[in-house]
């Protein structure tokens, strides 16, 4: 036949073709086949213009191979169809003598190469309808797949042995084509969606070396995607695409037959019942294979009509109409509206629900599919035409698009010379001509669509829920580029990360054992959970930050259903993971506290340290009084709750650093009193009351004194506990139980009890790490002390900064009496009267012992401007000029003046004290205040820190005032400890 470019022709065009002519006559003049420029005849030449008008790719491949001309005409294969199998022959004549793998891959290569440009032109020149096009595609992948996978069984069996199962049967592996492979239905640049399996396990035998059947046909698996889809400098075969496995990238690369079958009805979803029909055996044991598929058709095709079915559909549907509205799409002949991907859902969608009644449904191809829905009345035969017709438009439009580049795209060109090729090969005289028609093809394809499996509820106008949007990007799986671009158009500024974050989810241990239910309130609650990132100030922040506890919950998905409903919950788990990773890690690690976030309201309103108490005491009075394990997980519920609120209101900004310090010191107290109590009431129970000195019985004649922060009511988030036990007991004297004890060995193991029931890892964590160095010969000394014990040390033994730790010591939980004598001898050691000289001198070695130990290098041995720049680092706590110091200043104060001013013993805390310095002229009142001020800025930064999860240092410049005040201060009422 003879072609001639039409007379209109664009002169760019024109000149393609011309350049691309001259070209290939270059070639075969080089090649030396000029002679034989006769043999191709008439019909070849006035083609082939017409066929580098619209293919680069051909005009490429005749270039480099000049001969391939001449290959292409032999036995008339350039105009005739190919009979079934002589792909497959033809293939296996040019793999015949290849004797390596990498003279296998580039035969491979070649011979796609050379029928890549057979095909081509056949479609462009329309000699081959649009549905041989794709069987002609279709064959060569499956002519490929097997032949490849037979070499690569041959090479591996010859070292491994050969793969059988436990019965001694010989294994293959099955190779699964999904999609267009499936239904052989290949465009000129697909790739072919693979699922790899295989029968039975076992191993290899009758080599030296034998490997379980899995690792055999995984190691297969592997080497027939490199043989197919590696890019080498002949190109590759096919790009192979393994996402359709179950788990996705994550998953084992081949399952055995059992495992497949377990996963589909235990956790298959609906798109992947969706993605099934198409599935068909393409390589390997066909055999095997049509067992497997027998397997797996209750999972797609269920007996009864599936009107469960319907709901996934509207939803995948919605899906698709989403995706469509997104940006970019409105040009794709595939995805955009009214293309290729409509007509598929229309059939598959018939398919799903009536497939399983009507066996003839159960067919692979789309149009052999639509014609059963024009027969069997499911569609009008108006409609099933109508949709047949625009169908193979859009598909030799798609394959005009690829031709032109061997180029995997279904974008309608915006360049003119792209548009006039387009054109010319569609048959138009101009690309105008060529929309309208596309258009027409294309609002029946959507008309039809609109009506299938449509919501009589739906309200078209009904504005999109803020995380529609982003159903589409976790249905399946997505092309990540495209994943990307969403992310971005989202608002996260490294889409990158965003996604890798997303597919690690997906590719967890928690997610790939989640059974359907929970995979499918996943798949609910991640759009609304990226809909709601997008609104955060950091959205790629408060991403990451909540990830962690996606994953842990994820086989708790009651957690996922309370998020989903909830989406103020949601808000407040953001808002929080963003602005702290401490809080972030902490909500991961204990999810029960999620319950906190459903009540905003008392999420930020702190409760008065009467409220505490009696919500931890109602609490535990629903627990049985001998479950401790019980017992122990309320206490550490009631202190994650309740520090997640103190947390929650600091980084809101409704609670002020006092308030915040005191929130968290009141939790430690309601703790200690509760376990004080629950402690108490076990051992009365095992061994009975312990006897004071009169021989009466002891009714809980025991305190817990708190030092250090707790005492000083400044805990912050994270703080252990400074505790020192003391008892009014008699240590000789036994217990009045049934296992009497005498009295020492029963407070040391109430002591004991205690300190269990507070730092004992549970599955929720410990209470409070305790540190009881501060009781009387620190870790040498006995864990309970008497209190008599206590004062005889503290007047006779304790050292100076001993004393210093007393100040801030106070009772926090046990008996009143007890408590207030305790007062009474603190006030008694602190009030005595000191020589200043030598209280000075002692305090300033115990400081600067600690400077040496702790503080940073430059304020070490002394001090200098160099620790004020903004390459030093200033340590908030240890530092000169920092809290430390505060606080030495204000113990000094009071171990050196309340002999004559006693009202500075009434309070524990800095604050007050500083309050009780200024009031009895001690101070001036601008230095108090600008110590306060000092005080109460580096405790709140290093609050901040902490929530940040950061050490605490700053800059050495952001303090720059305060810590010069400071330690003028301290240069008056310590001097000689830094110089000026």
């Amino acid at each position: 036949m003879s072609f001639s470019l039409p007379a209109t022709l664009p002169t760019a065009l024109r000149t393609v073709v011309d350049h691309h002519l001259a070209q290939w006559l270059g070639a075969v003049h080089e090649a030396g086949l000029e002679s034989r420029l006769g043999q191709l005849g008439d019909a070849f030449m006035g083609e082939l213009q017409q066929v580098l008008a619209g293919s680069d790719f051909v005009a490429e491949q005749l270039r480099r191979d000049p001969g391939m001309a001449w290959r292409l005409t032999e036995d008339g294969r350039l105009w005739r169809s190919l009979a079934a199998g002589e792909m497959a022959s033809l293939l296996a004549q040019a793999l015949a003598d290849a004797a390596t793998e990498e003279q296998l891959a580039q035969r491979l290569r070649r011979f796609r190469q050379q029928h890549q440009v057979r095909i081509i032109w056949r479609d462009l020149t329309r000699q081959a309808p649009t549905m041989e096009t794709t069987r002609d595609l279709s064959d060569m992948a499956d002519a490929c797949l097997e032949q490849a996978y037979q070499w690569v069984y041959r090479e591996l069996a010859s070292s491994f042995g050969t793969p059988l199962s436990h019965a001694g049967e010989q294994q293959h592996m099955v190779v699964l084509g999904m999609g267009k492979l499936g239904a052989q239905e290949l465009n000129l640049s697909s790739d072919i969606d693979l699922i790899f399996a295989f029968p039975a396990q076992g191993e290899t035998q009758g080599e030296r070396r034998s490997l379980s059947n899995q690792e055999f046909f995984t190691r297969a698996g592997q080497r027939l995607i490199k043989l197919l889809d590696e890019v080498t400098v002949d190109g590759f075969v096919f790009r192979v695409d393994m996402r359709l496995r179950p788990y996705g990238d994550s998953g084992a690369l081949v399952f055995s037959f059992n495992a497949l079958e377990q996963y589909y009805q235990s956790q298959g979803r609906d798109w992947e019942r969706y993605a099934m029909i198409k599935a068909r055996v393409v390589a390997g044991d066909q055999r095997a294979g049509a067992e497997l598929l027998g397997l797996l058709k209750p999972f797609v095709y269920r007996r009864y009509l599936d009107f469960a079915a319907i709901e996934a559909l509207r939803n995948l549907k919605q899906l698709i109409q989403r995706e469509v509205q997104r940006k970019g799409l409105q040009d794709n002949v595939k995805l955009g509206s009214g293309g290729i991907r409509e007509v598929e859902f229309i059939g598959q969608a018939f398919q799903l629900i009536h497939g399983g009644r009507d066996r003839s449904l159960q067919q692979r191809p789309i149009l052999a599919v639509l014609d059963v829905l024009a027969t069997n009345v499911y569609l009008p035969d108006e409609a099933v035409d109508e949709l047949k017709g625009a169908y193979l438009f859009l598909r030799d439009t798609e394959h005009a698009l690829q031709a032109i580049d061997d180029r995997q795209t279904q974008m309608l060109p915006t360049d003119m010379l792209g548009q006039a090729r387009v054109a010319l090969i569609m048959g138009f005289d101009s690309w105008d001509e060529f929309r309208r028609q596309l258009e027409l093809q294309r609002s029946r394809v959507a008309r039809h669509f609109a009506g299938v499996i449509a919501d009589p509820d739906e309200d078209e106008d009904q504005p999109q829920a803020p995380y529609a949007e982003w159903m589409t990007l976790l249905a399946g799986f997505p092309e990540p580029e495209q994943a990307r671009e969403q992310l971005a158009e989202g608002g996260f500024k490294d889409p990158e990360r965003a996604w890798n974050l997303l597919q690690n989810l997906m590719r967890s241990g928690r997610v790939r054992a989640m059974q359907r239910m929970g995979r499918e309130r996943l798949d609910v609650f991640l759009p609304r959970l990226l809909g709601m990132a997008c609104e955060q100030e950091d959205p790629d922040l408060a991403l990451e930050r909540v990830m962690p506890l996606v994953e842990a919950v994820a086989r708790r998905s009651a957690y996922l259903v309370l998020l989903t409903e909830n989406p103020g919950a949601l808000h407040e788990l953001l808002v929080l993971c963003a602005a702290s990773p401490l809080l972030a890690e902490q909500i991961a690690r204990y999810p029960v506290v999620l319950d906190e976030l459903l009540n905003a309201g008392r999420l930020y309103r702190p409760p008065e340290t009467g409220e505490l108490l009696d919500e931890l005491r109602q609490q535990l009075l629903r627990i049985p009084e001998d479950d401790l394990e019980q017992q122990m997980e309320v206490l550490r519920y009631f202190k994650r709750a309740h520090t997640l609120r103190v947390a929650a209101s600091e980084v809101a900004g409704s609670l002020p650093l006092m308030k915040v310090s005191d929130y968290l010191t009141w939790i430690a107290e309601a703790i200690l009193q509760q376990v004080l109590q629950l402690a108490w009431r076990d051992m009365v129970r095992r061994h009975g009351l312990p006897r004071r000195h009169d021989g009466s019985p002891c009714e809980l004649d025991f305190i817990i004194v708190g030092y250090g922060k707790v005492g000083g009511i400044e805990l912050g988030h994270g703080s252990d506990l400074d505790l020192v036990f003391i008892h009014d007991g008699d240590t000789e004297a036994e217990t009045d139980g049934p296992r009497p004890l005498d009295g020492g060995r029963f407070y040391t193991r109430l002591g004991q009890r205690i300190i269990h029931m507070l730092n004992t890892q549970t599955t929720s964590g410990v209470l409070y790490d305790v540190d009881m160095r501060l009781r009387p010969s620190g870790d040498s000394g006995l864990l309970v002390t008497s209190l008599e014990a206590f004062a005889r040390y503290q007047q006779e033994k304790a050292w100076t900064w001993e004393h210093q730790a007393l100040v801030r010591a106070r009772p926090l939980a046990g008996c009143g009496q007890l408590s207030d004598r305790f007062n009474a001898l603190r006030a008694a050691v602190l009030g005595r009267e000191r020589d200043e000289q030598v209280l000075r001198q002692e305090v300033l070695n115990m400081r600067q012992k600690m400077r040496d130990n702790l503080a940073t290098q430059a304020t070490r041995a002394g001090f200098d401007e160099s620790a004020f720049t903004a390459e030093a680092q200033f340590d908030l706590k240890h530092d000169a000029g920092g809290i430390v110091d505060i606080e030495f200043m204000v113990q000094y104060a009071v171990l050196a003046w309340s002999c004559r001013y006693p009202e500075l013993l009434r309070f524990t805390d800095n604050i007050r004290i500083l309050d009780g310095l200024r009031d009895a002229g001690l101070i001036a009142g601008e230095d108090v205040q600008r110590v306060q001020e000092a005080y109460k800025a580096y405790r709140a930064v290093a609050h901040r820190l902490a929530l940040q999860k950061q050490p605490g240092k700053t800059p050495g410049d952001q303090f720059h005032d305060y810590r010069h005040d400071i330690i003028r201060l301290w240069q008056q009422w310590l001097p000689d400890v830094v110089d000026a």
